[in-house]
C-alpha cells in the first residue's frame, strides 16, 4: 500500500516513533528490517569491537556522538550510555544498537523532507520509496545521495518552466540556459535560491 501525502504529514509534524509506523505495509517492512538488524551480529561474526576495552568503546560512542549527523535518537542513546553503560552495554550498541538508532532518526528525517510544501514529485518519489523499502540501508541511501538527485531532478523541472515565461528577458533566458548546461545538482539550487535574483536585465 502505498504511503498517501496525509499519513507523511501527520507522521512528520507528530515526529513520534509510534506514528513512523502508522502504514500497514511501512510497518510491516520495518519490523521485518529491525529484527533482520538485531541478528546481524552473532559472537561468532568478528566484531571490530570484540577486542576494545571500555576506553575505546567509549571514544567509539564518543565519535558518533560528535558527528553533526546523529539524530535525537543517537544522541540520547550514546549520552545514556556515556552515563551508564558498562563495556558490553556500549559493544552491543556499537554492534546492533547504534545502526537501528540511526535508521530511526533517519526515518523521521525522511517524514521531515516530506513535509516541506517544497518538496516536489522527485523528492516525495523517492523518499515514499525509501520508507517502503523498510531497510536502514535504504533511509540512509536516500539522506547522502538520493535526497540529492532527486530535488536536482525537481530544480531541473523548476527551471525550465521559468522558460515558458512570456516576459522572460534575453538576460534570464541566458543565465537558465547556463545552469541547465551545467546541471550540477548544486548549481540547479545555486540558481533558484540565488542566482535567478542576481540577473540583471
Amino acid at each position: 500500500m502505498r504511503l498517501t501525502r496525509v499519513t507523511l504529514a501527520v507522521a512528520a509534524g507528530a515526529l513520534a516513533p509510534a506514528l513512523l509506523l502508522s502504514t500497514p505495509s511501512f510497518a510491516a517492512g520495518a519490523t521485518t528490517a529491525l529484527a533482520a538488524t538485531a541478528s546481524d551480529t552473532t559472537p561468532g561474526d568478528g566484531s571490530p569491537y570484540d577486542d576494545m576495552d571500555i576506553h575505546d568503546l567509549r571514544i567509539a560512542v564518543l565519535r558518533i556522538l560528535a558527528d553533526p549527523d546523529s539524530g535525537k535518537r543517537v544522541t540520547k542513546e550514546a549520552n545514556a550510555l556515556l552515563d551508564n553503560g558498562t563495556e558490553e552495554d556500549l559493544r552491543s550498541w556499537l554492534e546492533t544498537g547504534y545502526r537501528l538508532a540511526r535508521f530511526e532518526d533517519d526515518q523521521v528525517a525522511i517524514f521531515t523532507i516530506l513535509a516541506k510544501p517544497s518538496s516536489g514529485k522527485g523528492v516525495y518519489r523517492e523518499a515514499t520509496e525509501a520508507l517502503e523499502a523498510g531497510t536502514p540501508e535504504a533511509a540512509r541511501a536516500f539522506l547522502e545521495t538520493g535526497y540529492r538527485l532527486a530535488q536536482a531532478e525537481d530544480d531541473s523541472v523548476a527551471i525550465v518552466r521559468m522558460l515558458t515565461d512570456p516576459d522572460l528577458t534575453p538576460a534570464m533566458r541566458a543565465a537558465i540556459n547556463a545552469v541547465l548546461d551545467d546541471g550540477t545538482p548544486e548549481a540547479l539550487r545555486h540558481f533558484l535560491e540565488v542566482g535567478q535574483y542576481e540577473v540583471d536585465g
